[in-house]
């Protein structure tokens, strides 16, 4: 996947509210192509170079923070999504099913 995927991917992850997350899964169903894998190496691929992509709002689809160690620090992607009021406890979501935004919710207007 290119670019465009890439860009399509962070541009999905800036829609996220605060407070809130998605899954890898609900942004590549959201795209139609591609798997969460995919979305997950590209949310890597922002993480890398810097740019302003909110990727600690995207966890798998159990709430867990397996992308955790892709971050400055292994604790860091839990003090940003803190930051936002979002409880985590030993590297999961507890509240998930709350805490959970569809991408999809941009198509219900």
């Amino acid at each position: 996947m290119g670019g465009a995927y890439i860009e399509d991917v962070h541009a999905v992850a800036r829609l996220i509210p605060p407070g809130r997350v998605t899954t890898y899964g609900a942004i590549a169903d959201f795209l139609t192509l591609g798997s969460a894998r995919m979305v997950g190496w590209a949310l890597y691929q922002g993480l890398a170079t810097g740019e302003a992509v909110p990727a600690h709002r995207v966890v798998n689809r159990r709430g867990e923070l397996t992308g955790r160690n892709h971050f400055p620090t292994p604790t860091c992607m839990q003090e940003r999504l803190e930051a936002e009021g979002v409880v985590v406890v030993d590297d999961r979501i507890p509240a998930f099913d709350e805490c959970f935004w569809s991408p999809a919710s941009l198509l219900d207007t």
